[in-house]
C-alpha cells in the first residue's frame, strides 16, 4: 500500500513523523522522500558505514529511469538502506530539481504501488498547484500532520477543502483521509476538539490521533543523539497509530481489488 503524508501549514512534524512510524512499521516499509522544498532523509541519515546517502540515488534517479520506461521491478536500484535497517528513497535537495519530473509523477506513483512493501511518503507542505498531486490522488490514503492550533486548524481546513474535489472525498470510492496530530503527550484534548471541529464543517476525513511531539527522541532519529529510543513517548505513539493508519488504507486497497 502506498500512504502519502503532508502538512497543510509549515512544518508541523511530517518527516518526523514518517520517520517513526518507518521505524516501527509492523510489515517490510520503504520510506519515500517527496517534500517538494528539498526533502530531509538525505540529510539525516547515514548508512551502516557511516557514510552520508546519496542524494542523487533516489528521487531523481527513479524519475530518471521512468522516463526511459524502467520497470518497476528495477526499483531496488534506487533504494538506500539507512543505518538500522530503514529502506529510503531519498529526496530532491533543492526545489528546483523538481522541475525536470514533470509528466512522470504518476509513472513514480506506479512504480511505488509495485513494490512488495508499503510505501509511506513524505509529500511536505501541500499547496494548490502542487507537482504531487498524482502522488496524493494515487494513494491509499493521505493523512495530514497538524499541530494544535487556530492557525493550524484554519490552514487545515482549507485545504481539506481545496482538496475534496481531487480526493473524491465523501464519494464511492474516494481516497481515505486522516489527520494526526503532533502534539504534547499529556494534550488529552485536541484530537477531539479538533474531531468535532471537522465533523461540524462538514469534513468526512477521520482523525486518528497523535504523534508525541518529543524533541529528544526526534532528534535521535534525525542522528543527532546517541540515545536508544524504543520506549521513548515518540516511538511509542507511533506504535499506538500505525495500525489506525494502516486500517485507513486497507479500506481503499480493498475496494481497488474488488473493482
Amino acid at each position: 500500500m502506498l500512504i502519502a503524508f503532508a502538512s497543510a501549514k509549515g512544518s508541523p512534524g511530517v518527516t518526523t513523523a514518517v520517520n517513526a512510524l518507518g521505524a516501527i512499521w509492523p510489515t517490510d516499509v520503504v520510506v519515500a522522500d517527496f517534500d517538494p522544498a528539498g526533502g530531509d532523509f538525505a540529510l539525516r541519515h547515514r548508512n551502516a558505514e557511516g557514510e552520508p546517502l546519496d542524494p542523487e540515488r533516489g528521487l531523481l534517479s527513479l524519475a530518471a529511469a521512468a522516463r526511459r520506461g524502467v520497470t518497476e521491478a528495477a526499483m531496488g536500484e534506487h533504494l538506500q538502506t539507512a543505518d538500522g535497517g530503514l529502506e529510503v528513497l531519498a529526496g530532491v535537495t533543492r526545489p528546483e530539481q523538481l522541475t525536470g519530473i514533470g509528466s512522470v509523477w504518476p509513472a513514480l506513483g506506479t512504480m511505488l504501488h509495485g513494490l512488495s512493501a508499503d510505501v509511506l511518503v513524505d509529500c511536505g507542505r501541500i499547496v494548490p498547484g502542487t507537482p504531487l498531486l498524482p502522488i496524493l490522488t494515487g494513494a491509499d490514503a493521505v493523512v495530514f500532520a497538524v499541530r494544535p492550533g487556530v492557525e493550524y486548524y484554519a490552514h487545515l481546513r482549507e485545504r481539506l477543502r481545496w482538496m475534496a474535489e481531487p480526493l473524491q472525498i465523501g464519494r464511492a470510492g474516494s481516497t481515505p483521509v486522516g489527520i494526526v496530530l503532533i502534539t504534547d503527550s499529556s494534550d488529552s484534548s485536541s484530537t477531539r476538539d479538533l474531531d468535532r471541529l471537522l465533523q461540524h464543517d462538514g469534513h468526512q476525513v477521520a482523525v486518528l490521533g497523535r504523534i508525541a511531539d518529543d524533541a529528544k527522541a526526534a532528534g535521535a532519529l534525525a542522528g543527532r543523539w546517541n540515545r536508544r529510543i524504543d520506549r521513548s513517548l515518540l516511538i511509542r505513539s507511533a506504535r499506538e497509530l500505525s495500525e489506525s493508519i494502516r486500517a485507513l488504507a486497507v479500506t481503499r486497497t480493498r475496494i481497488s481489488a474488488r473493482s
